[in-house]
C-alpha cells in the first residue's frame, strides 16, 4: 500500500517515480512485517498494469466521487481490493473486501471503511461471479457454527 500511495502522490504532483526502487526501498524498510514479499510485488505490480482497467470500475459505483477527487489513501485500498476481487481472485471475495475495510479502518478517514465497503461491494454484486445464494448458505453456516 505504501508503495503504491508514494507512486500516486508523486504523480499528481507531477514529479517522476521510478516503481522498482520504490517497492525495493519499501520491501527493505518493512522487511520485518512482509511475510511474502512475493505477493507485494504481485500486488504492486498488477494494480500498476491495470489501475485504468480498475479505476473505470470505481467510477460507475462513485459517481458522485471521480477518481481524483477520492482521498488518495481510499482510492489506493479500492485498487488493491478491486485487483483481488475482480482480477486475481485468488481469496474469497468477502475476504478481499473484509481485508480492505480493515485497511480503511486502519489508514483511512472516518468514514473510509464505509466508502470502501460500498464500493467493493457493489462491484462485487454487479460482477459476473457474484453468486448470492452461495454467499447466503455460507453465512448460514457461520451462524449454526458460532451457536
Amino acid at each position: 500500500m505504501q508503495t503504491l500511495y508514494e507512486e500516486d502522490f508523486k504523480e499528481s504532483a507531477g514529479l517522476e517515480v521510478n516503481l522498482p526502487d520504490v517497492l525495493k526501498r519499501n520491501i527493505g524498510e518493512f522487511s520485518d512485517s512482509i511475510d511474502d514479499k512475493d505477493f507485494v510485488n504481485d500486488l504492486v505490480d498488477g494494480v500498476t498494469k491495470n489501475q485504468k482497467k480498475i479505476d473505470a470500475m470505481i467510477t460507475p459505483v462513485a459517481p458522485e466521487w471521480p477518481i481524483e477527487q477520492i482521498a488518495k489513501v481510499d482510492k489506493i485500498i479500492l485498487r488493491i481490493g478491486i485487483y483481488e476481487l475482480m482480477i486475481k481472485q485468488d481469496v474469497p471475495p468477502k475476504v478481499a473486501i473484509n481485508e480492505a475495510v480493515e485497511l480503511a479502518k486502519a489508514f483511512g478517514g472516518e468514514n473510509s471503511s464505509k466508502f470502501v465497503n460500498g464500493v467493493l461491494g457493489t462491484i462485487y454484486r454487479d460482477s459476473d461471479f457474484y453468486e448470492p445464494e452461495t454467499d447466503k448458505a455460507k453465512d448460514q453456516e457461520k451462524t449454526k457454527g458460532a451457536n
